[in-house]
């Protein structure tokens, strides 16, 4: 037998010499991929589904030798038709209605008339922010920029600043899309091509973007576990995906976040420092990361690969930042000045406590709980890690990270649990559980769309979004447990691929 390159945990050459006569001449190719993970021989439901399209892999299937539908493309395909539902669900919210005279220059506007956009369940962030974050063409042409432009509140022009409160990395790719979009107006203004409004062209280009991103999770997810690529089907077909794809610009950190884990199971640790230093001026769940390699590096005494990380992490960070910190100090802290001065969010487990309890803590107190509460799980996670049999995983650490992360924070915005989802595919090898939580989080959306219904017009009362909430709630800590299980159980210790010395620290593809 003999290997080459990376292939050599995957592909095997099968010898000519075996002693056996062949009835037939043998292929050309005779790898066969004897490493890869088969669910529907592993999983009770995988082999029940197979039945529809012949049954399970045969026992001497040969496996690996697909040219064209590979499974990384399958499931590439299987995204890309979840995404196109997804706009689909959102597409209720790009309706246009004619304007008032004088109203719009274009003489139509968006219809969100009788709370559309809720009752339809299609709201969006990304198109709330077109015009609450100053992007419209007409404010282009003005100079606006993310960060240096800012405006007031009150129309009068009085009051406090208010700039652009996203991280720098989304704040840009949201004015990049806003160019975008003024271009392409542009260019088919006075042509044969249908026009539409300006919001929903920036829409349209942002869901391009995002959908650019999610197929890149994706991928990056499946090749950081090459022997269970079917895991990246969960991600892939994920109800999560099919409401909050295009809810928010929340997938470009996942994005991120997925190749740093990729580029740490190839040892690229410099590469990983790059991503995940890009992650975290998207989103700040990814600085998670540090504490999580730490604890993987001083387990196998790499702290080398760990200071690597962090030094190119903070270069990426910086480079994205740095321009925007020195040039609109302002501008830049507006973000962090917003989540100092928000109350607890709706779907927070604090607001779920006040609610019930009738506690209404000042918001000086209310940070100082949460930074605390971080700070426990981070120690917790830590120790944990620390403790287990054999080395964790990054996807299981981090799973436990961001999920107490959520559980802890002042807001748990639904799309904000597509940021388990590389995680938790990654770490928990329970599909009917996966799926039952990520069932859950997809319907969490209608009771939270039917807060902001009129008395009306509400399907559910308000009782029905906390006690799903709660739910939701219960099966994140359900899945932290089951995590936390197999990290302290031995025999549940993933395998070590062929080649790979159990000391190393480069385990993240093995789980």
């Amino acid at each position: 037998m003999s290997t080459r390159g990376t292939e050599a945990d995957t592909e095997q050459l099968a010898s000519p010499d075996t002693g056996w006569d062949s009835p037939a001449p043998l292929a050309d190719d005779l790898r066969v991929d004897t490493t890869r993970k088969l669910p529907s021989r592993s999983n009770a439901q995988a082999a029940a589904v197979s039945g529809m399209i012949g049954g399970p892999v045969g026992a001497h299937a040969a496996i690996g030798r697909s040219r064209f539908w590979t499974p990384v493309r399958a499931v590439l395909l299987m995204a890309l038709v979840v995404l196109a539902v997804s706009w689909s669900g959102k597409a209720g919210c790009l309706q246009q209605a004619p304007a008032e005279p004088g109203e719009t220059s274009t003489g139509m506007r968006l219809n969100w008339d009788n709370q559309r956009q809720y009752y339809g369940l299609c709201y969006t962030d990304v198109v709330a922010t077109y015009a609450a974050e100053r992007l419209s063409p007409e404010d282009l042409r003005h100079g606006t920029m993310p960060y240096r432009t800012y405006w007031f509140s009150d129309p009068a022009g009085t009051g406090e600043r208010h700039y652009t409160d996203q991280p720098v990395l989304i704040g840009m790719t949201m004015y990049a899309a806003a160019k975008a979009t003024q271009g392409w107006q542009a260019l088919v203004d006075g042509t044969p091509i249908p026009q539409q409004l300006d919001v929903v062209t920036f829409f349209n280009i942002s869901a391009l973007l995002l959908t650019v991103f999610w197929l890149i999770a994706v991928w990056a997810t499946m090749m950081t576990d090459r022997r269970r690529l079917w895991r990246g089907a969960l991600m892939a077909l994920s109800p999560l995906v099919f409401v909050h794809a295009f809810t928010a610009f929340d997938l470009i950190p996942v994005a991120l976040v997925a190749l740093a884990l990729l580029c740490w199971s190839r040892e690229r640790v410099v590469l990983t420092g790059v991503f995940a230093g890009l992650a975290a001026a998207a989103a700040l769940y990814p600085l998670l990361l540090i504490p999580a390699l730490a604890v993987i590096c001083h387990r196998h005494r790499r702290l080398p690969d760990f200071w690597t990380v962090l030094v190119c992490g903070a270069i990426a960070w910086l480079a994205v930042n740095l321009p925007v910190l020195i040039s609109y100090p302002q501008g830049w802290t507006q973000f962090f000045r917003t989540w100092w001065g928000r109350g607890a969010e709706p779907d927070s487990l604090y607001h779920l406590v006040m609610t019930a309890g009738g506690w209404e803590p000042p918001t000086a107190l209310l940070n100082g709980l949460t930074l605390a509460l971080l700070a426990a799980v981070i120690a917790g996670v830590v120790y944990l890690g620390l403790r287990a049999e054999l080395t964790p995983t990054p996807a299981q650490l981090m799973f436990l990270l961001v999920a107490g992360y959520l559980l802890v924070g002042k807001a748990w915005n639904p799309q904000s649990s597509l940021w388990l989802l590389p995680f938790a595919v990654l770490a928990i090898p329970y599909v009917r559980l996966l799926i039952a939580w990520m069932v859950v989080e997809a319907l969490l959306w209608v009771p939270r769309m039917g807060l902001f219904l009129d008395p009306s017009r509400k399907w559910l009362s308000e009782e029905w979004f906390y006690v799903a909430v709660a739910i939701r709630a219960v099966m994140v800590l359900v899945l932290c447990a089951v995590v936390v299980r197999d990290l302290l159980a031995r025999h549940n210790a993933p395998a070590v691929p062929a080649g790979v010395p159990r000391t190393s620290p480069y385990l993240a593809a093995t789980s």
